[in-house]
């Protein structure tokens, strides 16, 4: 056994070992990068920051939902790391849509919920989810003409066009109304 200068015992030849100069080098590990389809095959369960990544929120805001939400559980491995399958990915999924997309508060998003159950209101986001690129093409078509381009419109999208502009005027009406009483 030899000893080091500041007095800490040590095995063998003098110079072997760590902390020492000519002992064997630090090896920098870096971080793995894989892309969220990548992740998303893998059968194993994730990591906080790869569910982190999947769902499109920071790890700290998976850890705040496990306290809000008492069906969020992800497997905790002894040294208390959490691991999360696929179905709590779905469910985080779901959650985030409810919170920032439908724009629940964590309140209503615990009735809705508690309502609904978590089966049946998984199933309206996929009907939003359709519903959503449905949309998209219904925009693509009433979309506002540029100047010059009125009579391009077809008729049906003219009248939805003075329907919107009828509705507006009567807010505006109601606006003036409350601002003077």
């Amino acid at each position: 056994m030899t000893f080091s200068k500041n007095g800490s015992a040590g095995r063998g030849r003098r110079g072997s070992g760590r902390g020492s100069v000519g002992g064997p080098k630090k090896v920098k590990l870096r971080k793995a990068t894989r892309s969220p389809e990548q992740i998303k095959r893998a059968e194993r369960p994730l990591k906080i920051g790869e569910a982190a990544s999947l769902v499109g929120v920071e790890p700290y805001v998976l850890r705040f939902w496990e306290t809000q939400f008492s069906f969020i559980r992800p497997k905790l491995s002894r040294s208390g790391h959490r691991f999360y399958s696929q179905s709590d990915i779905d469910t985080l999924r779901y959650v985030k849509h409810l919170l920032h997309t439908e724009g629940y508060t964590i309140a209503g998003a615990k009735k809705f919920i508690r309502e609904r159950g978590l089966d049946g209101a998984k199933q309206m986001l996929t009907r939003t989810r359709i519903s959503t690129s449905t949309r998209v093409k219904e925009k693509q078509q009433l979309r506002l003409p540029l100047s010059g381009e009125q009579n391009s419109l077809p008729v049906a999208n003219r009248a939805f066009e003075r329907t919107l502009r009828e509705i507006r005027d009567d807010l505006r009406a109601l606006h003036r109304l409350l601002e003077s009483a």
